[in-house]
């Protein structure tokens, strides 16, 4: 495993942050970016999100922690997938950039979240462990056909179809999307795709390149699904987070490993949903989030 400083970033407005990558166990090269200062974190980004998304979050912290925000594999600057991808490969990648960084504190988000929580019980690096709503689903077989419905809608190229799959399984946007017919979802998605390839600068990762990864966040979710008992040997320090607008499965998600993780703080941020963690032009509260995580991490 090796590691590697490529630069700093220049686009006007942002934090400035170094890039990097590290070698993981079967080869791939994972790309991460890299800010501030102090004891390391590393944040693992959720389904249609890159390195990107948890910036200004940890732009908020950078005084006190220095954090390393991964492109988790097939997206970003990180090398692709792999066809026997899985949740033991994002562990691998995990373990990897703790080698390299020294950082010994992880937050995780949604899909990231479920990374985490696989592993916080595997990694005796990992100190501290923040969770912040990991995308768990009870019913397995649910979990399963979600997968099999992207698989079809991707494999015959139906991005926006694929879109619309991962937004209403997910219960993301809002509450009135449930009620929508597809067809007239899936219309207003490839308009939306359009409308952010038109603004996207160079280096953005679009919702056209993110959508294939809905194959491999999913895969996590059906691989996770299923009661939580057996992450009871997590060994790491752990703080459970999330909206008090998150959809039900998410809270219930929470409400399951408290149940094994009794001594876990939880923290529920009023008025905030799924997105809290993320920018603000996205719906996000980073301002919010990051006083909870000083005092945990601290």
């Amino acid at each position: 495993m090796t590691t590697e400083t490529y630069g700093t970033s220049r686009r006007a407005g942002e934090t400035p942050y170094t890039v990097g990558a590290v070698t993981s166990r079967d080869g791939t090269t994972i790309s991460y970016r890299q800010i501030g200062r102090g004891p390391g974190v590393v944040i693992l980004h959720g389904a249609m999100e890159t390195s990107a998304s948890h910036m200004q979050l940890a732009a908020a912290l950078a005084d006190s922690y220095t954090f390393y925000a991964p492109d988790r594999r097939g997206r970003g600057l990180s090398g692709p997938a792999g066809g026997d991808y899985g949740m033991r490969r994002e562990v691998e990648d995990l373990d990897a950039l703790l080698a390299q960084t020294g950082a010994r504190y992880v937050m995780g988000v949604s899909a990231g979240g479920l990374v985490l929580l696989r592993a916080a019980r595997e990694l005796p690096a990992i100190q501290k462990a923040a969770l912040f709503e990991p995308a768990l689903l009870a019913d397995r077989a649910r979990a399963a056909a979600i997968r099999a419905a992207l698989d079809r809608e991707l494999d015959c190229g139906d991005l926006t179809a694929a879109l619309v799959t991962g937004m209403k399984s997910a219960e993301m946007g809002p509450p009135i999307f449930q009620k929508l017919p597809n067809w007239l979802l899936e219309r207003l998605t490839g308009m939306a795709m359009i409308a952010e390839e038109k603004k996207a600068q160079p280096g953005d990762v679009t919702m056209r390149m993110l959508a294939p990864t809905l194959r491999q966040d999913f895969q996590l979710v059906a691989e996770m699904a299923g009661p939580v008992e057996r992450f009871r040997g997590i060994h790491a320090e752990a703080l459970l987070l999330g909206g008090s607008k998150s959809p039900t499965y998410l809270r219930a998600g929470l409400d399951a490993i408290q149940t094994i993780l009794p001594e876990a703080p939880r923290v529920e941020f009023q008025g905030l949903d799924h997105g809290a963690t993320g920018p603000t032009d996205h719906g996000g509260k980073p301002e919010v989030v990051a006083p909870a995580l000083a005092r945990f991490f601290a």
